[in-house]
């Protein structure tokens, strides 16, 4: 199990507005699962896309958290994060292995760093991703939208398969949003879900703009989560919600993770809270999707 640490950190007003949130809720701290942390050289590329608003972008994306690594850590314990990813991704094959190198170090190095890996459609992955698993990973970075890939590749049916078998869950951006593919959307992770319906799929950004699609998958298995990440703020203009699908987020509120996707943010991080307070779910909806979801699934 993870170490969790006692929230702490810098007392900047950013940090006192968001520990002012999770208090308010009688929460010990936060839990976001999608954060990212990475090799520099890979996070400068990734910055260098975003700044030049990329084709997947669709849009200008100024970047808020621009820190180095150390202080970047200190903002979220800052913030009171008790524990969060690192979600790496690879964007073509022969980068996922190293990746999983890189990000075992840093959470053996990280307190309250959860162990996460990755995977590439590719022969290795039947190899490496069980290898993960066997040495400890608790979650896995999927990112459909920049690979490029079908879920459903063959290549990946063991994969898939290993992480149904174990549990584990796996973070997918599989949804649209902002720029879809030929392989985002519902139905191909439907077919996955149908191959293996056992999978821990955490659907990323909560399937933006494809809520209602993923909410039938979330449905339909129970194995279907979904994260907040960027979802309900006003960066994506409040996506209009049906009466029946605002009620379903109500409902679904075991099945709901918070995600901030810190520190590639074009907004303050109190932004990602405040997002979901506006829905007006409650309290209860919040601390479960704050921190008492992850939890539980993370055994934290």
């Amino acid at each position: 199990m993870p170490h969790t640490e006692e929230p702490q950190g810098p007392p900047t007003d950013e940090a006192t507005d968001v520990r002012r949130f999770w208090q308010s809720l009688g929460l010990p701290g936060l839990i976001d699962v999608h954060v990212h942390f990475m090799p520099h050289r890979l996070l400068d590329r990734i910055r260098a896309y975003f700044d030049a608003a990329g084709p997947l972008l669709g849009r200008e994306w100024p970047i808020r958290y621009r820190q180095d690594e150390q202080e970047r850590l200190e903002l979220l314990r800052g913030y009171g994060v008790q524990a969060f990813t690192s979600l790496a991704y690879p964007h073509k094959p022969d980068m996922a292995e190293s990746l999983n190198t890189w990000t075992a170090d840093f959470a053996a190095r990280t307190p309250g760093c959860l162990h996460s890996a990755t995977f590439f459609p590719e022969p290795a992955a039947a190899r490496y991703v069980p290898a993960a698993v066997e040495d400890g990973a608790r979650v896995f970075k999927a990112h459909i939208q920049v690979g490029g890939y079908d879920p459903a590749d063959p290549l990946l049916d063991p994969v898939w398969g290993t992480l149904a078998d174990a549990g584990t869950p796996v973070i997918a951006h599989c949804a649209s949003g902002p720029v879809g593919t030929p392989f985002t959307g519902p139905a191909p992770m439907a077919r996955v879900l149908a191959r293996h319906p056992a999978l821990r799929l955490v659907v990323a950004h909560f399937g933006l703009p494809e809520y209602a699609g993923f909410m039938d998958l979330a449905e339909r298995y129970d194995g279907v989560l979904l994260d907040t990440t960027m979802a309900f703020t006003e960066f994506f203009g409040n996506v209009e919600l049906s009466d029946r699908d605002r009620k379903r987020i109500g409902e679904l509120q075991e099945r709901i993770l918070f995600g901030s996707d810190f520190p590639n943010i074009p907004y303050p991080y109190l932004e990602a809270l405040e997002s979901l307070a506006r829905l007006d779910f409650g309290d209860a909806w919040l601390r479960a999707v704050c921190r008492g979801n992850a939890a539980r699934i993370f055994g934290l």
